[in-house]
């Protein structure tokens, strides 16, 4: 069944004509101040979220998947107080450094200098870092990029300028590998860089930019966002009705491991020695959306489906999860889509009753979602999301696509047509 026959009935206001497909992606970002200082693929236009936030007339508005900060500091441009709350520790903390962009900058250069001059003296080494270091940086460039590392903690002491500085520095490491380091493939080592940049002259040209956009910040003066490093299904920290907006973009169930997606960085910086340390540092703390969260010796399907969030979708969560299960068993990967469907709208309907406690009657909430065909097996999205929603308390209200995907069916497995938008309910 595809798509618009399952939302026509839920929607019958939806709008044929996709809106731009730009609103609902995080690419015009890296043209903006302050959001250009780390591309996180997962996101939404900066300036699509200040116009919703205008137009609403949000007073205060909360993300609970806040990533790398996009809402927040639109709120802040608004002049709306806002919470964040993000799940993800080394995307919450690359926030938290964009979220000093109104401090002094002078202090901050002076810092960065500093680093530069102490790391130009400091032996350097190559030995000690993970596999993945090695694969994405020649000795040269890696010996630079140590030294600067080194600097960089002598100065570590979680002032502004000490969290700027660390962001400038894991913000160039993509920039000066020499092979593929894609968003959403983290290494290609086919993929070779004629003329990757050279550490030093990344640091500098980094660290000029981060000060151009902090000088630009002067003339902001909204209320300071609260970034909560949490969990989106219980929304701990956010005060019972204080929100009247809700703007955010979570996880969507096709398989992506955002536990992966800072899997360089983090390597780089001495957080995880590679992949196998992701599920205790990161994906266990993060909603379900990919087959890694969990395997079969932890988690069995009776136990998934049982789960009381997803008594409104119940029958139609498990009549796909037992499809799921039956069509795995042809694949050679045999993943576990039967158990990410089921955990992830378990845990969404866990968001939804969360957000139903910190939002006022009358509020307006937007999701940024789309819909999924793991092994080619149709999940809709957006039906079973407001059913979530409509559960907790909230009323659908409408469903605007922004743009149709997976419809470029080269050398593709899956020939299921899908679509992202935006679903609006109302508190």
């Amino acid at each position: 069944m595809t798509l618009s026959a399952l939302q026509q009935p839920l929607f019958p206001d939806i709008d044929p004509d996709p809106v731009p497909a730009s609103t609902t992606t995080f690419v015009d970002n890296m043209k903006l101040p302050v959001h250009r200082w780390f591309r996180f693929s997962a996101g939404f236009s900066a300036q699509w979220a200040e116009d919703t936030i205008a137009g609403l007339g949000a007073k205060t508005v909360l993300d609970p998947f806040a990533g790398s900060g996009t809402m927040l500091l639109a709120a802040e441009r608004r002049g709306a107080s806002s919470y964040g709350i993000e799940a993800h520790s080394f995307v919450a903390r690359i926030a938290a450094a964009k979220l000093q962009h109104r401090a002094d900058p002078d202090a901050f250069l002076e810092t960065a200098s500093a680093i530069r001059g102490e790391a130009r003296a400091l032996p350097a080494s190559v030995d000690g870092y993970p596999p993945l270091i090695r694969k994405c940086f020649n000795d040269s460039a890696l010996r630079s990029l140590d030294s600067l590392r080194q600097a960089w903690m002598r100065h570590a002491d979680d002032s502004p300028a000490s969290q700027l500085t660390w962001l400038a520095l894991v913000g160039i490491l993509r920039q000066v590998s020499h092979v593929g380091t894609a968003p959403w493939q983290y290494v290609l080592p086919q993929k070779r860089k004629r003329s990757p940049v050279e550490a030093f002259a990344a640091f500098d040209r980094m660290v000029r930019a981060v000060a151009a956009d902090m000088r630009t910040s002067r003339d902001v003066s909204g209320p300071r966002p609260t970034l909560i490093r949490g969990d989106a299904r219980t929304c701990e920290g956010v005060p019972d009705v204080a929100v009247d907006a809700v703007i955010t973009s979570p996880p969507y169930p096709n398989n992506y491991d955002y536990a992966d997606a800072t899997r360089l960085e983090m390597c780089f910086m001495g957080e995880i020695a590679g992949w196998g340390d992701l599920h205790e540092t990161v994906r266990k703390y993060l909603i379900t959306s990919c087959s890694q969260h969990w395997s079969e010796r932890t988690l069995d399907i009776e136990t998934a489906l049982a789960r009381p969030e997803l008594n409104p979708v119940r029958a139609e969560v498990t009549q796909v999860c037992n499809e799921l299960g039956r069509v795995r068993m042809d694949k050679g990967g045999r993943k576990n889509y039967h158990l990410m469907i089921a955990s992830y709208f378990a845990d969404i309907g866990q968001v939804w009753h969360a957000l139903r406690r910190v939002c006022r009657s009358g509020s307006q909430v937007c999701f940024v979602i789309g819909d999924s065909a793991p092994y080619g097996v149709y999940v809709p999205v957006v039906e079973w999301t407001s059913a979530l929603a409509e559960a907790a308390g909230f009323h659908a209200l409408r469903f605007e696509k922004t743009r149709d995907r997976n419809t470029k069916w080269k050398n593709r497995k899956h020939r299921v047509p899908l679509c992202e938008g935006r679903l609006w309910v109302s508190g």
